[in-house]
């Protein structure tokens, strides 16, 4: 049963799940808010919706780019290289970025008569941002429920998964993962150093996938 609204960034783990579940997803969300790559994440987003035949549609957040400060961020700060951890990686938080979204998915979900919000957030988050944790999750799941009238719920099943573990699943479901976006800094290609390029590689190389990413470096 398709009761479901996805939101989807076009990056890979949300395109994964996009696939996984595409059979119960009536809607497909995508923000755009202003980030250094939205541009190229919105286009693979639409893309996929289009190959599935789901409607997608995109809903602009641009204040959050004009009066919140982080370097994913259009005008932020440099994106910064190295590892994919907590301290390299939190100048890239955008303060409640998950908790002004899933707002906006259930004020559509239940205005579109959806009975669930899906987002694809994984453990690998959990270190670097607040609002992809499970106690995150929880309390907004609960907030959502207790504030639509038709109890609208939270579904992460990702939550616990890794981003290697995202990627198997992907490759059993075939999909050719240079078709999404990641790269922060939001070229043309992936620049293939900064910390989400390197998370991205990583992954793919550990579940033996042949990838097809083009990166500049």
């Amino acid at each position: 049963m398709k009761d479901a609204l996805l939101v989807l960034s076009g990056g890979m783990d949300s395109v994964t799940m996009l696939y996984d579940y595409q059979h119960e997803v009536a809607l497909a969300l995508t923000f755009d808010y202003g980030s250094r790559h939205n541009e190229r994440e919105i286009a693979c987003a639409r893309m996929h919706c289009q190959r599935l035949a789901i409607p997608h549609i995109v809903i602009p957040l641009s204040f959050m780019a004009q009066y919140f400060r982080s370097s994913l961020l259009q005008g932020g700060p440099a994106v910064p290289t190295g590892d994919y951890n907590e301290q390299n990686m939190r100048s890239t938080v955008v303060p409640f970025r998950n908790g002004i979204m899933l707002s906006v998915a259930a004020g559509l979900a239940e205005s579109e008569g959806l009975r669930r919000i899906m987002i694809a957030n994984h453990a690998g988050d959990h270190a670097v941002y607040p609002d992809c944790r499970p106690q995150f999750v929880e309390a907004m799941n609960a907030a959502v429920q207790a504030g639509t009238y038709e109890g609208v719920t939270l579904f992460a099943p990702y939550t616990n998964l890794t981003k290697t573990d995202i990627a198997h699943r992907g490759k059993a479901l075939d999909i050719d993962y240079s078709e999404t976006y990641s790269c922060y800094n939001g070229g043309a290609h992936h620049c293939g150093v900064c910390a989400t390029c390197r998370e991205r590689r990583q992954a793919l190389h550990d579940a033996g996938i042949d990838d097809k990413t083009r990166y500049d470096k």
